[in-house]
């Protein structure tokens, strides 16, 4: 058996932990915490066979050639210059996607824009409720039961508990983009519906209909974006979804202001003006390509080509890429098996490498809920209208919340493929630990004092500047690109699921948790859950930044105490001798060993 040798070529202790490079890897349980390329080790002259087979038998029988060429570039991606079946056009569009990794066809750029569009309607909708709660409660009566308002409030994430569940086999029979169209009617109607409700019982009703659309929709968005990019700037791309939601965040606020002055009414513009965003995506979702993977999910090989050409910039970088995803869905199959809808959930449970994706994913919700975010966007203008301040202070300090909440999305664009999914996280959740107790000791200060209103201001909008761009934008990234295709739809309608629970029951306790504690009290009690959010992450979170979907199945595959492990015993221990003793010689041994997937010029702690 031959040993794994790190980065200075000396051999790796306990060799009788790994296996030969050209063994395969079990993508149930990678104890060998090895990311394989699922070509590598494949003769020459046996993958031109297997790909001209493959072209015979699912319509490619006139692009032999190119499918050769690409299956070699899959094969070898980072010695693709050594390939003589290449031309200097071919090398010169594959050096791009290295120096130029953001230059993509605008067919790309107009899917991500438009799918993500349909998320701005739920940040609008969070944002209208909390200029609505000023003035709904009391035209109906209902100003002294906190948990009848709060159960209003809370009714698009309670539908969407149920709604999320019905993405698997609404994706099943009507594609990615047939899904969001028929959420978008449910963004459409029932948003518009709510400003002529007469009774609190039918507003409760319209916004139920509403979470009905947002549960299957925001399941169903980032995994069409996270299918269509490539995996060098999946994050950036993806996150595209958070920062429309933060653009509806700060519409909403806008329109909160534009409308507060109408009086007892202004309730009814602030929620029934969210239908905005949901009208072109209805009209403009049918101009983007259909994801590709979900067509090689459904052996349309031919149309997910096509889907592939207008999402490259080149054919062979649309063959290497369905190639590269149709060999490593062949292992899926092999390792998961086709299995029903229900035998999905319950593989999320008993199969190794999709109980650890569950658990990352869980982790990233649960610990997005922790943040506090939701409450700010439900309950802001609340809170500072019951700590004394005027509606139209709330109101202005609830629209400075949204501009930096929207403003400091932008970074994560660029850090959340470089910096990675993980270490945003552990960056940010601390300092938006010290920010809430901040606030929270700020709303001690006797009402009179001037400095408390700016204060409480000014590290309100310091924590959200911190939410932003990490715990903001990673959990959906996170969930759309953590489970393999065959369980990707179920797994991410779990991780939405755990999402709106934990949001619920916030949404719902949160009005009489206020009543009770305080804003001192509440501030607190959330600037504690980020730090109980911070050690789930330190301990069950792996890093994802920069990996194909598909390697992603080596990754997961990694038993979680062995991640665990790592963490504690290497990773920690370097950091301190690195950034706090500031020893440059500290060396990080890295988590997985790389078999025939990055060049050898890598730098370890970027995966570890």
């Amino acid at each position: 058996m031959s040993s794994i040798r790190n980065e200075k070529g000396s051999s790796i202790e306990h060799k009788e932990d790994y296996v030969d490079s050209d063994k395969p890897v079990d993508l149930a349980n990678n104890v060998n915490a090895r990311i394989k390329n699922p070509l590598k080790g494949i003769p020459k002259d046996r993958l031109l066979t297997q790909v001209a087979e493959f072209c015979n038998e699912n319509g490619f029988s006139d692009r032999v050639p190119l499918f050769q060429k690409a299956a070699l570039v899959a094969q070898n991606p980072t010695d693709f210059d050594s390939i003589v079946e290449l031309d200097e056009q071919d090398r010169y569009y594959l050096h791009r996607e290295i120096t130029n990794k953001w230059d993509h066809p605008m067919a790309l750029y107009y899917t991500i824009f438009i799918t993500s569009l349909g998320s701005a309607i739920q940040g609008w909708d969070n944002t209208g409720a909390n200029g609505a709660n000023l003035s709904f409660p009391e035209e109906f009566g209902i100003v002294h039961n906190t948990w009848l308002v709060g159960c209003i409030n809370s009714a698009p994430t309670i539908l969407g508990l149920m709604s999320a569940w019905l993405s698997d086999p609404m994706n099943s029979m009507l594609g990615r983009r047939g899904v969001i169209f028929l959420t978008g009617l449910f963004c459409v109607f029932p948003v518009l519906g709510q400003a002529f409700t007469r009774n609190w019982w039918e507003l409760l009703i319209c916004r139920m209909l509403l979470g009905f659309g947002i549960g299957m929709k925001i399941t169903t968005i980032p995994i069409f974006s996270s299918e269509t990019v490539p995996a060098s700037i999946r994050g950036g791309l993806v996150m595209s979804f958070q920062l429309w939601v933060a653009f509806g965040i700060f519409f909403g606020f806008c329109s909160n202001l534009v409308f507060y002055r109408i009086g007892r009414h202004a309730w009814r513009f602030q929620l029934g003006a969210a239908f905005a965003p949901a009208v072109p995506l209805l009209i403009l979702v049918w101009f983007c390509p259909e994801s590709p993977r979900w067509l090689l999910k459904k052996k349309r090989y031919e149309k997910s080509f096509r889907s592939f050409c207008r999402l490259r910039n080149t054919e062979l970088q649309a063959a290497r890429d369905l190639y590269y995803a149709y060999s490593q869905l062949v292992e899926e199959d092999r390792a998961f098996g086709q299995s029903t809808f229900f035998g999905r959930i319950r593989d999320l449970f008993v199969i190794p490498r999709l109980q650890r994706a569950t658990l990352g994913s869980w982790v990233v919700m649960l610990a997005q809920q922790f943040s506090g975010i939701n409450i700010m966007a439900f309950y802001s203008s609340t809170i500072f209208s019951e700590a004394g301040y005027s509606i139209k202070t709330s109101l202005l300090i609830s629209l400075g919340f949204g501009a930096v909440n929207f403003a400091f999305a932008f970074p994560a664009i660029w850090t959340i493929d470089t910096f990675g999914r993980r270490n945003l996280l552990l960056f940010t959740f601390p300092n938006m630990a010290w920010a809430l107790f901040i606030v929270a000791g700020c709303f001690q200060l006797a009402t009179d004092n001037a400095a408390r209103l700016p204060l409480i201001a000014t590290f309100v909008f310091v924590f959200t500047a911190f939410y932003s761009p990490g715990i903001g934008p990673v959990p959906n990234v996170y969930a759309a690109e953590c489970f393999p295709l065959s369980h990707r739809e179920t797994g991410v309608a779990w991780s939405i699921f755990v999402n709106n629970s934990v949001s619920t029951i916030l949404g719902l306790t949160f009005p009489s948790m206020l009543a009770k504690m305080g804003p001192t009290g509440a501030f607190c009690f959330y600037g504690g859950l980020n730090l109980i959010a911070f050690v789930m992450i330190f301990f069950w979170l792996p890093e994802t930044k920069q990996r194909t979907l598909e390697e992603l199945d080596f990754i997961f595959a990694v038993p979680t105490g062995r991640h665990a492990s790592y963490q504690l015993k290497t990773w920690a221990p370097w950091f301190v001798r690195r950034y706090i003793f500031w020893q440059k010689d500290a060396h990080l041994e890295p988590l997985y060993q790389l078999d025939g997937v990055l060049g050898d010029g890598t730098k370890p702690e970027a995966f570890h």
